[in-house]
């Protein structure tokens, strides 16, 4: 288990819509040594920032009332040094330069373990992150795509077929086996 390792300021907050995953995180970041606070939303989370600008932030990138860059921006408008990592089921190169360019230091697919977590918030600018141990593979990103999509087109085939530009017996026949290793 990887632990802060610092006496400075260990405030962090972490801004999540998914309350069970939000509480565990927090959880496991307190026994690593983060002082956590918590927030819901977009708007929760200003009124936390604007109160006590945290020393770092986790911060899930979709949000029931915004975008999690919206609350990166937020933090490093009153606080420059914070260390802010963006958590995102949802990954895309695009979203992922914004979130730097605003100040994230990090960019993790959900669900992501504590250990990676503090792994990112401590290190350095200078040091690269390590390559994954056992990466997805390529049919699984792909296999997790489009269980994404077909979950935000609220489980509708046909919808989720044209959004991914794919004949709809092909989407059926995909859904109906397992996930890929």
């Amino acid at each position: 288990m990887t632990s802060l390792n610092t006496s400075e300021d260990n405030s962090l907050l972490i801004v999540d819509d998914d309350k069970p995953f939000q509480q565990r995180l927090a959880r496991a970041m307190e026994k690593r040594g983060f002082l956590t606070d918590t927030a819901d939303g977009v708007q929760d989370a200003a009124v936390k920032i604007a109160r006590n600008a945290p020393a770092f932030a986790i911060v899930d990138m979709r949000l029931e009332d915004g975008n999690g860059l919206d609350v990166i921006q937020k933090i490093h408008e009153r606080r420059p040094d914070a260390r802010a990592i963006v958590l995102t089921g949802y990954g895309n190169i695009a979203t992922a330069v914004t979130a730097v360019k605003l100040g994230a230091i990090d960019y993790l697919a959900k669900p992501a373990d504590p250990d990676d977590i503090v792994a990112a918030l401590a290190r350095k600018p200078e040091e690269k992150a390590e390559p994954p141990e056992n990466p997805m593979s390529a049919d699984r990103v792909r296999w997790e795509h489009i269980q994404r999509v077909y979950e935000l087109c609220d489980r509708n085939v046909s919808e989720t077929a044209r959004r991914l530009n794919m004949h709809r017996r092909t989407l059926q026949r995909i859904l109906a086996k397992r996930a890929p290793r």
